[in-house]
């Protein structure tokens, strides 16, 4: 039975039908499918190195899986080693910290008491009702917080196993996409097959050279404002920022939080500033040059995709969406009855303009000419 031709209410019902049982398998699933999908990304940037040392330096599979795992591993023990290390002498000032925000809190509220006639004991009183509904559901915060790491624990195990044997068996899994369809299609799905492999890869290399870009700019920027902590609130931004649009926004609350316990109120106008002019030289020209346009999802799905990777799995959901809509946008693009669905994704193609055409007249002589 041909799709196309079926009724528009036949078709519109087994689009939302086919959506919402997707849906519904992806959160069931989370706890593999969130690793498997990461790890998936992570083997495609690997394929290089590992594709490198088995036909230049003779390595057999199982060599170059490990060695690729190992390399991993190091780079994601040197990233958290970095914020270990960031955080101890954070926790260290935390003393002073808190004196400097008691000032700041104090000349706050007396300026708020000048300019709303809202006394200070007031004000105390409303943040201890809100203390204490805080401090009343310490036991459900202590829950969430072990829920995270016990989770994230998993995580990481489910993500390292995953990406030993998408290595170790790519050659296997290739081979089984091309020909668990029709022979006449083969040509074609081995075609978007490899332009998913080098689009991922290209993406996700892109990706961690924004990562770079966006942590020194921050870093620069928060050292010559005078910020404490100027390298780890650049390398948190960079980190976050892979997050579309809440990510900039989260780590800017997060600067602005320790410009003002640290530093004077204009500081954290500047430091706002700064994360605005970082966000559009970013938007504008680090994203495209590193990353390019031809996985550039619109805004509007970015955010649905956002919002929609958060309910289904979490944070790893958010910072896995957009490279999903760029893969289904690929598969799409390359489908013909999927194709109006690839262009929604998209970015909106911007005209050509029209070059003026100047109509000599056959009456012109050659001397009018010159």
């Amino acid at each position: 039975m041909n799709f196309l031709r079926l009724p528009f209410l036949v078709k519109l019902t087994l689009v939302v039908v086919s959506i919402i049982g997707l849906g519904y398998l992806l959160a069931l699933g989370q706890s593999i499918l969130a690793p498997f999908f990461l790890a998936f990304l992570m083997a495609m940037l690997f394929l290089p190195a590992a594709s490198f040392m088995e036909k230049k330096l003779r390595f057999p599979r199982s060599m170059s899986t490990m060695t690729s795992v190992f390399i991993m591993l190091m780079i994601l023990g040197g990233i958290i080693y970095f914020f270990t290390n960031q955080l101890s002498d954070f926790s260290k000032d935390l003393p002073h910290l808190k004196e400097q925000f008691t000032t700041v809190f104090n000349s706050l509220q007396h300026w708020v008491s000048r300019t709303f006639n809202v006394k200070v004991d007031e004000q105390v009183d409303y943040i201890n009702q809100g203390l204490t509904k805080l401090l009343s559901s310490s036991g459900v915060i202590l829950g969430f917080t072990f829920g995270i790491f016990s989770t994230g624990f998993g995580f990481i195990i489910f993500f390292t196993l995953f990406f030993i044997f998408i290595l170790n068996y790519r050659r296997l899994l290739n081979n089984f996409i091309v020909t668990v369809f029709n022979e006449r299609h083969k040509a074609s799905v081995q075609e978007a097959v490899n332009e998913i492999r080098i689009m991922t890869k290209k993406y996700i290399f892109g990706l961690f050279l924004q990562v770079i870009i966006v942590s020194v700019l921050t870093s620069a920027l928060l050292t010559i404002l005078g910020v404490k902590y100027a390298i780890l609130l650049g390398v948190l931004t960079g980190l976050l920022n892979v997050i579309p649009y809440l990510g900039i926004f989260i780590s800017l609350l997060i600067s602005c939080f320790i410009a003002f316990a640290t530093s004077t109120p204009s500081t954290c106008i500047y430091v706002a500033l700064g994360y605005i002019a970082i966000h559009a030289v970013d938007g504008n020209i680090v994203l495209p040059f590193v990353v390019g346009s031809k996985v550039k999802i619109n805004a509007l799905f970015s955010f649905i995709g956002i919002l929609l990777g958060e309910h289904l799995w979490g944070i790893a959901g958010m910072f896995l969406c957009i490279p999903a809509i760029a893969i289904i946008k690929i598969i799409c693009e390359r489908v013909d009855d999927l194709k109006p669905w690839g262009r929604l994704l998209g970015e909106e193609p911007k005209p050509h303009k029209k070059k003026k055409s100047y109509k000599i007249s056959k009456n012109i002589t050659l001397k009018e000419m010159d």
